[in-house]
């Protein structure tokens, strides 16, 4: 299997010119053909924004200033809207976080399928409704047929996020990126919406990026594990290299963060992640890392390969 998507040194601002948000800072990242990866980190870290980025649905006033996006060698960020429009739902699908506000609430669920689906494989509006109904039901979403032609807001959460998985697999893309589709949803659903989205991507053959703070989920779901923070990638490793021997100092306290201690307290990273309007030569941990030496602080580290697969931006690491 080789690279499906890789991302060179990518660099993305979002403001005006008086105040900028340097929210991705030479991002690299390399997805393999049939893969998991999760995609981990705080609130703020850049795992969003670096998937919206990928889909070219980057918010008023963001400008990518540098690097590349190459889906099977390709440098997408060079595609115009035309060509991204063909890429977009049927070689990469992204689901979004929030299925309640993703959905438009005044166009049935079936509609919505069916319009993803005759865009990008044509057909009539009979044959997408039949195909959206088809999709539904191997969501496992009971009565199929029947909750196709209902309204976003006459469904439960589970089932309109079980509608956007359908909307985003129904052309069998070769990618698809998931954004914190768990979060917001009980316990006993996320474990549901967890297993269809692995048995469908399975089916189809499809690499999945999968977006979560939830190391749990990470462990269940992906293959491989890629930690951001501030906008970097500081560490990817295989999931389970990850999980026993994390390297880099971040890495390492967000997993203490799901680690009970003897005193059953969760652990914790202290301080607070670094102001994205500063864009300071060093590395973007050193404020909060317990292991900072005066390099640190002086010199932003570049990702180093310390075992075969295991890639590190650390200094001591």
């Amino acid at each position: 299997m080789g690279e499906l998507l890789s991302i060179h040194n990518l660099e993305m601002k979002i403001g005006g010119a008086r105040e900028r948000v340097h929210v991705l800072r030479g991002v690299n990242l390399a997805v393999q053909e049939k893969s998991s990866l999760g995609l981990v980190g705080e609130s703020g870290s850049g795992k969003t924004m670096t998937a919206l980025t990928i889909m070219r649905l980057l918010p008023r006033k963001a400008e990518v200033t540098g690097g590349k996006i190459l889906l099977s060698g390709e440098d997408i960020l060079q595609y115009d809207e035309r060509q991204m429009e063909k890429v977009r739902g049927r070689q990469i699908s992204m689901i979004f976080q929030n299925a309640s506000a993703s959905l438009n609430p005044v166009f049935t669920v079936g509609e919505q399928i069916a319009d993803v689906y005759c865009q990008h494989r044509g057909g009539s509006k009979k044959e997408g409704l039949s195909k959206a109904a088809e999709v539904l039901a191997a969501m496992g979403m009971p009565a199929a047929a029947q909750r196709a032609r209902a309204y976003p807001h006459e469904l439960s959460g589970g089932m309109c996020q079980r509608v956007l998985i359908a909307m985003a697999l129904v052309c069998s893309p070769r990618l698809l990126i998931a954004d914190e589709v768990t979060s917001g949803l009980d316990v006993t659903i996320q474990a549901q919406v967890l297993e269809l989205i692995m048995e469908v991507v399975k089916q189809i053959d499809a690499t999945l990026i999968f977006i979560t703070h939830d190391i749990g989920v990470i462990a269940e779901a992906c293959t491989d594990v890629a930690v951001m923070y501030s906008g970097q990638v500081v560490e990817v490793a295989d999931t389970k290299t990850l999980l026993e021997r994390p390297a880099h100092p971040y890495s390492k306290g967000l997993l203490s963060c799901f680690t009970a201690t003897a005193s059953r307290r969760m652990g914790f990273i202290p301080g607070a992640v670094p102001d994205l309007r500063i864009n300071k030569p060093e590395c973007p941990f050193a404020p909060r890392c317990p292991l900072v030496e005066d390099r640190c602080k002086g010199e932003v580290p570049l990702q180093r390969e310390i075992e075969p697969g295991h890639l590190v931006a650390c200094h001591i690491a």
